[in-house]
């Protein structure tokens, strides 16, 4: 049995006070070949040393004994829609939802209060004439791990745009990151020219499910993601506005 510890830093935030969803995810999925599919069981508290257990195909991250997540090998079914170009995920970005209300200001992937070299500044608009949201990406050397950035970065890029599109929600709602399923099947090197998408799939009650993918600077995939988001009461989070 793997048994390692986790400490999340502030740096890695979605809400002000716990990680990232799809960060999280993806440093739980490390330790998973292949597709996996990892399930969020409440927010991860942030600089907070927590326990990371492997058994058999189960990767389960526990604060105490209390579970706050866990991860399976799994099947993608999913697949991308053609990359648009670079210049056009920016012209898509220029019209972030976000700009204007965002529930987490301060997320480390798509936070407005979050700068180049902090945040990964991921700002998902929509296409023209599309369902898709799309923001070009330049990831941070300091993201990196050797000449690659981590996989748990490509993770986290794949959470924020495919909850920015199955937005809005309902006035008074927002959402929150039930389950991530996503593979590596590349890599980015520090610097180079991202284009990150999602596209929303299926809305079943208080579950919406979309779709995202990583782009390289060639326009190949170097990950797929499809994500569960639960609809709740934004009022469950403290107010944290754009400032």
């Amino acid at each position: 049995m793997l048994v390692e510890t986790l400490t999340i830093s502030r740096r890695f935030c979605g809400p002000s006070q716990s990680g990232n969803g799809g960060y999280v995810c993806g440093r739980i999925a490390r330790h998973i070949p292949g597709a996996a599919a990892v399930r969020l069981m409440l927010p991860p508290p942030l600089e907070t040393e927590m326990r990371m257990e492997a058994d058999a195909d189960v990767v389960r991250l526990l604060h105490g004994d209390v579970l706050v997540g866990e991860a399976c090998p799994t099947v993608l079914d999913v697949s991308p829609p053609a990359v648009p170009s670079f210049a056009a995920a920016q012209r898509a970005s220029e019209a972030y939802l976000g700009f204007i209300a965002h529930s987490f200001p301060r997320c480390f992937v798509c936070g407005p209060q979050r700068t180049p070299g902090d945040g990964m500044c991921i700002f998902a608009g929509p296409l023209a004439n599309s369902s898709i949201v799309a923001a070009p990406w330049i990831a941070d050397v300091s993201l990196a791990r050797g000449a690659q950035i981590a996989n748990e970065f490509l993770w986290a890029a794949l959470d924020c745009p495919s909850a920015f599109a199955i937005l809005p929600v309902p006035e008074g709602r927002t959402v929150v990151l039930g389950e991530l399923r996503a593979q590596i099947v590349g890599a980015v090197r520090p610097d180079e020219r991202c284009v990150v998408i999602g596209w929303p799939l299926q809305v079943e009650g208080r579950k919406r499910s979309a779709g995202s993918a990583v782009f390289s600077e060639a326009g190949v995939p170097v990950a797929i993601g499809r994500a569960t988001w639960i609809d709740i009461a934004a009022d469950r989070f403290p107010p944290e506005p754009i400032v």
